[in-house]
């Protein structure tokens, strides 16, 4: 039995999420369906990230365990073979130790929300960034992203169906930047609650647009209370882009 670390990148727009549902195709269950077309074997496919639907990963990781002996090469490219049509990729194929766990072991996960900031529609982006026409003030988000850095109680950027047993998480970077007229918004933390990245980036385009004050961001954080949070952004600009391990 060898266990197999892969890392994967996918549009998530045609998915329900990662995980494996009844309502609709996921992530994880095209995955599967691909691992068992290439070996015959049936597995579970464990993610490090549990990303919602429409949400698209650059650096997804995850494990399978096969019977067989197979190289790198071969798992790679006969699992991409197999998931064709879908807008899934394993770009690496490795043998891990047989305790890696892609969920468990991971000590930071890096998440960028992607901003279009103009008036006329997105083409090639449609679907894979959150287009905003009102002009955004990206030096006043990023100031206040700063007041999220650090150790809290994230209750007011937390969904309502969250089902972490603790609010309480340490973000430990966050940086909003203009690239032209993409705003580009960057957070690592070893994990997050469910949509907080999300949450984040609907509260910071009220400071953009000078809704809000920067201070605001850290008088919603302190009030945990999930009311003071702004409108949740949408899932298309939100891209799992790193997966970290001990060395």
């Amino acid at each position: 039995m060898t266990r197999w670390k892969l890392t994967l990148e996918y549009d998530g727009r045609p998915f329900v999420g990662w995980q494996r549902q009844a309502n609709g195709p996921s992530v994880q269950g095209v995955l599967e369906e691909a691992v068992h077309g290439f070996c015959g074997e049936r597995v579970t496919v464990h993610g490090a990230g549990r990303t919602d639907a429409g949400v698209h990963a650059r650096g997804q990781v995850a494990h399978i365990d096969l019977a067989k002996d197979w190289s790198a090469r071969t798992v790679r490219d006969a699992i991409n073979a197999h998931l064709r049509p879908h807008p899934v990729a394993v770009l690496k194929a490795e043998e891990a130790a047989g305790d890696f766990e892609a969920r468990f072991l991971a000590i930071r996960r890096a998440y960028r929300y992607v901003f279009v900031n103009r008036r006329a529609p997105l083409t090639f982006e449609a679907g894979l960034a959150w287009q905003v026409a009102v002009d955004l003030d990206a030096a006043a988000m990023h100031r206040g992203a700063q007041f999220l850095l650090g150790r809290h109680d994230f209750t007011t950027f937390r969904a309502a169906q969250c089902q972490a047993k603790s609010p309480v998480r340490t973000l430990d970077e966050i940086a909003v930047m203009r690239e032209g007229e993409r705003i580009v918004m960057d957070v690592a933390a070893r994990s997050f609650l469910h949509s907080q990245v999300r949450a984040f980036a609907g509260s910071l385009k009220l400071v953009g647009e000078g809704r809000w004050p920067p201070e605001e961001i850290g008088a919603a954080l302190a009030a945990a209370d999930r009311a003071r949070c702004g409108p949740v952004a949408p899932p298309d600009g939100l891209y799992l882009m790193q997966v970290d391990y001990p060395a």
